[in-house]
């Protein structure tokens, strides 16, 4: 089943990419940290990357307070 966290990822890159069928999110524990790993088709990897890292910068900030509340390390990898 996957966290809250990982569908709310997976809801917004969704929502930013114009192939959403190509959108996964994978979680996997490694040393305590849950890591989030966002897979998107090659195309649309520059729509959630964004201009400059900012919508990349803006989802790690998001799944961190995320993680946070969980009072848990929560971290985003985005994938092609």
């Amino acid at each position: 089943m996957a966290s809250a966290t990982a569908e709310l990822v997976e809801y917004l890159a969704r929502r930013l990419v114009e192939k959403p069928d190509e959108v996964r999110v994978e979680e996997q524990e490694e040393d305590g940290d849950l890591v989030l790993r966002l897979h998107v088709g090659p195309d649309d990897l520059g729509r959630v990357i964004g201009r400059g890292g900012r919508i990349a910068r803006a989802l790690r900030t998001l799944v961190r307070a995320c993680g946070a509340q969980e009072d848990r390390r929560v971290l985003l990898e985005i994938v092609e």
